[in-house]
């Protein structure tokens, strides 16, 4: 049985100025990292049981991918709340617009912690970021493997955003500005808690501004504009950050070198 209350390690020194440093400077913290090729055992034990039942249902590399990423994000998530990382009990935010538990914003049950996180995947990698009460949203794309037709522009981009992407010079360079839109797109939904269940053309991200934008969404909870910026993650990735406007600080991007228990950081 998992603890209840306030734990004493929320109060540990390490965990207490991660927490502050978030908070006094309005930052947030991006994680990168990619899942490992095997399944370590050490990744299933930190694991809830309800993630590991999920892992059960799961082809083999995809669950290989599964487990190390939620491993990885329940250690970074130790970091911050000073508790042990399989003690950490995750769920979701209500939808805003439902109101339904089940495709809301995710979030940190216990310890009341007071932070919030976001976690995309594509593939073997993966982004989590990390904020201090407020909402953020980040979504990442592998380009390489991910399905891209001219085709798909129409269904999911505003006109602007077609003009933008069919204006490029070139394929490869077409399909690069499809990722940031939808990437930027991805970010602001999933920040605002609802998903692709909008309508994606109204959502105008400007491809053309760069590396940050603001961009209009409002949902019945959260901000109507959002500080949308570009994440530097490498070809063939695209990735991208969302946070409320009116409390929108700088974004702190963290690489991991591997994603055991020994987390090290590149930079």
């Amino acid at each position: 049985m998992r603890a209840s209350g306030t734990p004493a390690a929320l109060r540990s020194p390490a965990a207490t100025a991660l927490r502050r440093s978030l908070r006094d400077t309005g930052a947030v913290h991006v994680w990168q990292g990619r899942a490992p090729g095997l399944l370590a055992p050490a990744d299933r034990a930190v694991l809830s049981e309800q993630e590991r039942e999920q892992l059960r249902g799961m082809a083999a590399g995809a669950g290989v991918h599964y487990a190390g990423v939620h491993a990885a994000v329940r250690r970074i998530l130790a970091r911050y709340t000073g508790v042990e990382a399989a003690a950490l009990r995750l769920g979701r935010r209500p939808c805003p617009r439902c109101g339904g538990a089940a495709h809301g914003r995710p979030g940190i049950e216990w310890p009341d912690s007071g932070l919030e996180f976001n976690l995309s995947r594509s593939g073997a990698h993966w982004l989590l970021a990390v904020a201090a009460g407020r909402q953020v949203g980040v979504d990442i794309e592998d380009g390489a493997a991910s399905g891209f037709c001219e085709e798909s522009s129409l269904l999911v981009m505003s006109r602007a955003e077609i003009a933008h992407i069919e204006g490029q010079p070139d394929a490869q360079s077409r399909r690069a500005e499809f990722f940031r839109c939808w990437t930027r797109k991805e970010a602001v939904l999933k920040a605002s808690g609802v998903g692709i269940v909008v309508d994606l053309p109204s959502v105008e991200v400007w491809p053309e501004t760069r590396p940050a934008v603001l961009v209009r969404h409002e949902e019945p909870t959260g901000p109507a504009t959002w500080r949308v910026e570009d994440l530097p993650l490498g070809p063939p990735l695209f990735g991208a950050v969302a946070q409320e406007l009116g409390s929108a600080g700088p974004v702190v991007h963290h690489r991991l070198a591997e994603t055991d228990a020994g987390i090290r950081i590149d930079g």
